[in-house]
């Protein structure tokens, strides 16, 4: 029972030391390299064209006629007229706040989709250190069973071992090797995800150590600074500023255009010229213009207050399993390693303490007890990446 012990806190202790990953090394390649980021900001830097763009002055018109008179001694009469049209002064204003707002608003959507990207690519290192880690015991367990397979055979060989110890590590080892050769395509699988990631430029991430997790402040604190970089909630805050910059506008649009110009006639062998101006009177163009922009203002505070309400508990519920993973990791950290479990149950069976059933029961026992706890410790990480997500 105490050699038991031993063997449970050993294996629950091994591999938790910590140092610092590449992690972020790999965050910065995959932000400055991948296409779909790189097709983001084209995109975004086209739309604040487009948002600058319509808000100049209508092209000029020139209108000439010629009209031949009749009966032959009528004369001839010639129009040249020269206009400029324009809308209403204010609108040219309102039109400049609002393309302003959508710029903003076009680099917040940019901000948001960078970051959900480099959250999935952290994500994926995330698993790729958690397989990196399985596959140091895994290797240790796959080269234990293979040596004991060979006395076993030996053993056999001689007369002093039975086929039924042979038939228990044979079959101890193919379960063994099946989980080598499919962490090790699992691995293989993410670092082609992080070279997809990465434009195509391969990547290999062999680390075996997460990132350091920095203080993080109480549920309430971190909610507040949490919120304050939430770049979807603020894409709908300044949903509602756009919003209210339409309505001003189609406010203003809904104000007389008006035309100045240049007028020249010529009749009979005398001419006139001077300024021309004209006034539209808006009575159908903007009808319901303003209703629809004011729908669009009332479905954005919908969705603001929908989002913010669904983010809080999203980010309270976060936070509670981070606590409880975080208490849990720390429980296992105050042990000491002691020993190594393989040592310690090659030396039990060498000493006949225990026969070949209970050597492979046991160390399935605590393969699985191990495995449990890199599982465990890689759900933390993740639940930290994404609390911490709004500092990428």
């Amino acid at each position: 029972m105490k050699n038991n012990l031993l063997l449970f806190l050993a294996i629950l202790t091994f591999g938790l030391g910590y140092s610092q990953s590449n992690m972020d090394a790999v965050l910065a390649e995959i932000a400055k390299n991948n296409k779909t980021i790189q097709a983001n900001t084209q995109y975004w830097s086209a739309q604040k064209v487009q948002y600058q763009t319509g808000n100049s002055l209508y092209n000029p018109t020139i209108e000439y006629d010629y009209l031949k008179g009749s009966p032959a001694d009528a004369g001839n009469q010639t129009d040249i007229v020269v206009t400029q049209s324009f809308d209403f002064p204010t609108v040219y204003g309102k039109k400049n706040q609002l393309a302003n707002q959508q710029i903003l608003q076009a680099d917040l959507y940019l901000q948001a989709a960078n970051q959900a990207l480099l959250l999935e690519a952290k994500m994926i290192c995330i698993e790729l250190v958690y397989r990196n880690k399985l596959q140091i015991p895994l290797a240790k367990r796959k080269e234990a069973t293979e040596k004991w397979l060979g006395q076993f055979n030996k053993k056999l060989e001689t007369g002093d071992g039975t086929i039924l110890d042979v038939n228990k590590a044979e079959i101890q080892l193919l379960e063994i090797k099946k989980q080598f050769l499919e962490n090790a395509s699992f691995i293989a699988k993410l670092n082609e995800q992080l070279t997809s990631l990465n434009g195509g430029t391969a990547i290999t991430f062999k680390d075996e150590a997460y990132f350091d997790v920095p203080v993080i402040a109480d549920f309430e604190m971190l909610e507040k600074e949490i919120k304050a970089q939430d770049y979807i909630r603020k894409t709908l805050e300044q949903d509602k500023v756009i919003a209210q910059k339409q309505i001003e506008v189609s406010k203003a649009l809904a104000l007389p255009k008006m035309e100045v110009g240049y007028h020249y006639q010529g009749i009979l062998g005398q001419t006139y010229n001077g300024f021309h101006t004209g006034i539209s009177l808006p009575l159908w163009e903007s009808k319901n213009r303003v209703k629809l922009e004011k729908a669009k203002m009332t479905f954005a505070e919908i969705a603001l207050a929908d989002h913010t309400n669904d983010y809080y508990y999203e980010i309270k519920q976060l936070y509670g399993r981070y606590e409880s993973l975080k208490s849990i990791l720390e429980d296992y950290e105050k042990i000491n390693k002691s020993a190594d479990p393989i040592k310690l149950l090659d030396k039990a069976l060498v000493a006949g303490q225990i026969s070949v059933l209970e050597y492979f029961v046991e160390m399935n026992y605590y393969n699985t007890t191990f495995n449990s706890y890199l599982e465990i410790e890689k759900e933390y990480y993740e639940v930290v990446a994404t609390l911490l997500k709004y500092q990428l």
